[in-house]
C-alpha cells in the first residue's frame, strides 16, 4: 500500500500555508517518525525562503490550502468593501488584536481580507498601534502575495487595485444598472 496515493499537493504546486503566505511544494520525502512511516510535504515560503515540514495526515488541521483561483477574487474584494457595523472603540484593542490574530490563522483569504479592512479603515480615522500597524502589514503581505499569484501580476498594480476599493466610489457599493 503506497504511501503517495491519497496525496492533495504535488512537487512544484503552490499552496497557502496560514500566517506564512504562499510557498511551493519543493518535495515529498517520507521520514520515520517513531518507528512508523511518515510522509511530509516540504514547502518552502516564497516571501521569506523558509522551509517547513508538514505532515501530510495533517494537511487539514494546519490549513494548508491551494491558492484562490482568480474567479474568487471578486469575492474576496466584496469582502473588503462590505461595510463593518460596529464602531471600533467599543472594543478593548487587545481582544480585537486576538480576534484578527486568530483571523490571519485560519489562513482564509477572507478572514485576511476582512483584518486588512478593518485595519487599512481604522488607519484612516486614527493613527494605529504599533500592534495594529504590524497585523496590517501582515495581511496586507498574505493577501498582495495571494492575489498576485491568483491574478498573474505584480504587487504595485495589485495594491493599486486593492486601494481602488477603498476609494469613495468603491466604498459607496455597487451603482444601481440603468436599464
Amino acid at each position: 500500500m503506497g504511501h503517495t496515493d491519497n496525496l492533495e499537493f504535488q512537487v512544484g504546486d503552490l499552496a497557502v500555508y496560514p500566517a506564512h503566505g504562499v510557498g511551493r511544494i519543493e518535495s515529498i520525502e517520507i521520514k520515520e517518525i517513531g518507528g512508523e512511516d511518515m510522509t511530509f510535504y516540504i514547502m518552502k515560503v516564497l516571501e521569506n525562503g523558509m522551509v517547513i515540514m508538514i505532515p501530510t495526515a495533517n494537511v487539514e488541521s494546519v490549513g494548508l490550502r491551494r491558492v484562490i483561483k482568480e474567479n474568487e477574487i471578486p469575492k474576496v474584494y466584496e469582502v473588503m468593501t462590505q461595510k463593518r457595523e460596529c464602531a471600533f472603540d467599543n472594543q478593548a484593542w487587545n481582544r480585537r488584536y486576538r480576534e484578527y490574530m486568530e483571523k490571519i490563522k485560519t489562513g482564509s483569504l477572507f478572514d485576511v481580507a476582512e483584518v486588512f479592512r478593518d485595519l487599512f479603515l481604522l488607519r484612516l480615522t486614527k493613527d494605529l498601534s504599533f500592534g495594529e500597524r504590524k497585523l496590517l502589514d501582515t495581511a496586507q503581505s498574505l493577501l498582495l502575495k495571494e492575489l498576485c499569484m491568483a491574478k498573474q501580476t505584480d504587487e504595485k498594480s495589485m495594491m493599486k487595485e486593492i486601494e481602488s476599493l477603498f476609494s469613495d466610489e468603491g466604498m459607496a457599493g455597487p451603482q444601481p444598472e440603468l436599464t
